[in-house]
């Protein structure tokens, strides 16, 4: 899969967000992509989705079959969870014995009769994770996939990472909370003002130490309601930070 001279912004008064991206993808690759807030990840991960078009160059070669999961699950939509899944392989034209597999697989099965719109930012996910893989894809592009999972799910999506790439597809994954950072084999590619640099990433909160060497750390306190604490506190320690709660 080949990016040639690719620029991309909403509308021609809008300013650029990714100009001129000479990318290539090859079977079998793994690439996480880092780079600050509003650098433009998820319109890169877009546009190799195929869901939106450069608004100059070309992307030639994509596989037939992308599974692509939004950093935003969609709940508003009218279904349960199984009826929307079953829609879906429907519509990819999977076996529906895949959906049951998968939900084991991310620790989803209690989740099945539940409707869309009752599901946490983590069982969201799983679900969106789901419906990415109903048929073995040659693009996987996940977005934030990591943000709010369980310790199961967290485990098991780098070794469904793995085995796609083994079996000759694509990942492209952007992850700011670095859970692929020593995956063997991954390449990382960073996304920084517009442009995109392969072998570059964004340093971890860890990494980021003063020129003396030892880290400069401060201490910020977040309120958040008490049903979040918990999702909150596992993002900010896979992103490398220490947390204390108080009581």
């Amino acid at each position: 899969m080949r990016l040639r001279t690719v620029s991309f912004r909403y509308s021609r008064r809008d300013p650029w967000i990714l100009q001129d991206l000479g990318l290539t993808l090859e079977p079998g690759s793994v690439v996480e992509v880092t780079g600050r807030n509003g650098a433009g990840k998820s319109t890169l991960l877009r546009l190799l989705a195929g869901i939106v078009p450069p608004t100059r160059g070309t992307i030639a070669d994509r596989p037939a079959a992308v599974g692509y999961a939004p950093d935003v699950f969609p709940v508003d939509q009218p279904f349960t969870v199984t009826a929307y899944l079953a829609h879906m392989s429907r519509i990819r034209s999977a076996s529906p014995a895949v959906i049951g597999e998968l939900a084991a697989r991310l620790g989803a099965t209690h989740l099945l009769d539940k409707p869309l719109g009752d599901l946490s930012k983590g069982s969201a996910q799983k679900i969106g994770l789901i419906q990415a893989l109903l048929v073995p894809p040659g693009l996987l592009i996940l977005d934030e996939p990591f943000a709010g999972l369980d310790e199961q799910t967290r485990t098991a999506l780098p070794a469904i990472i793995d085995e796609i790439a083994s079996a000759g597809g694509t990942v492209v994954v952007s992850d700011h909370q670095n859970q692929l950072r020593d995956l063997p084999g991954a390449e990382h590619w960073l996304v920084d003002d517009g442009t995109v640099t392969p072998g570059a990433r964004l340093p971890s909160p860890r990494e980021d130490a003063s020129p003396g060497g030892a880290p400069r750390q401060t201490i910020i306190e977040v309120i958040v309601d008490a049903d979040d604490a918990d999702e909150v506190e596992q993002k900010l320690r896979a992103d490398g930070y220490l947390t204390r709660r108080s009581s």
